[in-house]
Order: C-alpha cells, then sequence, then structure tokens
C-alpha cells in the first residue's frame, strides 16, 4: 500500500514544475520520460490494488521495479550519492516486500497455469 502511494506521487511528474523537469535535466533524462513514467506509474499502482489481473500484476511488478532500479542507480550518479539513492531504494524494497509477501492465490504460477481440474 506504501509503495502504490509512493507509484502515485509520480502524478507529479505530469505537472511540468520546474523542479521536477530541472531533476530529470540533471539526470540527463529527456522531458518525455518524465511524462511517460507519470502516467505508467500511477497506471501501475491502480493494477496493484486491484483484485485479479495476476498477468498484469506481474508485468506492473516487473515494470515498477525497473523503474526503481534505474532510478536508483541515477540518482546515485547523477551527484546525489547515496542520499540521492536512498527514496528509490526504499520504494524498491517495499515493492519486493510486498510482491514476496502476497498471498498464493494472488500469484500468477499456480494459478493461471494449473492443469485443469487441479
Amino acid at each position: 500500500m506504501i509503495a502504490c502511494l509512493a507509484l502515485f506521487g509520480a502524478l507529479t511528474y505530469l505537472s511540468g514544475s520546474a523542479e521536477v523537469a530541472a531533476g530529470f535535466a540533471k539526470a540527463g533524462y529527456p522531458q518525455h520520460l518524465r511524462i511517460v513514467l507519470g502516467i505508467a506509474k500511477p497506471i501501475a499502482a491502480i493494477v496493484l490494488l486491484l483484485p485479479g489481473f495476476a498477468l498484469l500484476k506481474e508485468w506492473a511488478y516487473a515494470g515498477v521495479t525497473f523503474a526503481l532500479v534505474m532510478a536508483t542507480i541515477s540518482g546515485y550518479l547523477s551527484g546525489g550519492g547515496v542520499k540521492g539513492a536512498s527514496l528509490p531504494l526504499v520504494i524498491l524494497v517495499l515493492v519486493a516486500v510486498s510482491y514476496f509477501t502476497r498471498p498464493a492465490h494472488r500469484r500468477l504460477i499456480g494459478e493461471t497455469f494449473a492443469p485443469a481440474g487441479a
């Protein structure tokens, strides 16, 4: 739940504020990536919060993981050091905890590919 709230925070990417745009520019990212992430992260949060949709959840977890790994590396290398990498790393840990502790009935493996009658 906390990780999903953090993902909804990506809506600020769509604001076009000078602070957000400067953060992306400092990291060397193009501004259109800000728009893509501002749309994709909240959609991933919604998918993770909705019941069902096991395959979409796997994709959402994967996409969020890739984005947060890249944000951690970028935060560290763009001059922020450990401080710049800490927030995305904390959110990544929360996403990992969410992924690995979810109940078996919410997992893709064993549910979708189970033999008929099992």
